[in-house]
């Protein structure tokens, strides 16, 4: 049985399998997480991003970790805010679906992911939180995972963790 958790903590910082990187389309790096684990990286990861072609809202595209203690980045584009009815949650469910897909085309056991889409791109945390939840729940089902996390950089999203995981 794959457990699912949630913690407070620096993303760039946790040994797992594979982090996944909330990224902007063109995979560059930019702020926030992305920034984040761009900087951690050092210089391999957005030279190999540069090979990718960037990634669409919604899907996922994976690199190795370089200096990062993970193995390997998922990036995936989740969906700004345009108040839930452009289909954002599709979109956003999508990110989830296709990095644990990808996590485990990988043979990758443990995952850690950020609250994809609640920064800059104003997804409100609550929604994201279900989204996220029910997705992960849904994709654990038949899953080959030994762990995913979901990493909180505030206490607020820890809290909103914790209240869609009771759930």
């Amino acid at each position: 049985m794959t457990r699912l958790s949630a913690v407070k903590g620096d993303i760039t910082k946790l040994e797992v399998d594979v982090i996944v990187n909330a990224a902007a389309p063109d995979l560059l790096g930019g702020g926030g997480v992305d920034g984040a684990i761009h900087r951690a990286a050092g210089p391999g990861l957005v030279a190999q991003c540069r090979t990718l072609g960037g990634c669409d809202t919604g899907d996922a595209k994976i690199t190795g970790g370089y200096r990062l203690p993970a193995k390997a980045v998922i990036h995936t584009v989740g969906p700004i805010w345009h108040g839930g009815d452009h289909g954002e949650a599709d979109l956003l469910a999508s990110c989830y679906r296709k990095s644990l897909a990808l996590a485990q085309q990988y043979d990758l056991k443990t995952i850690a992911f950020p609250a994809i889409s609640c920064g800059v791109y104003g997804y409100p945390i609550g929604e994201a939180v279900d989204v996220a939840v029910t997705t992960i729940r849904e994709h654990l089902e038949d899953s080959t995972l030994d762990e995913v996390i979901l990493v909180a950089f505030n206490d607020e999203i820890l809290s909103a963790y914790e209240r869609g995981l009771a759930g």
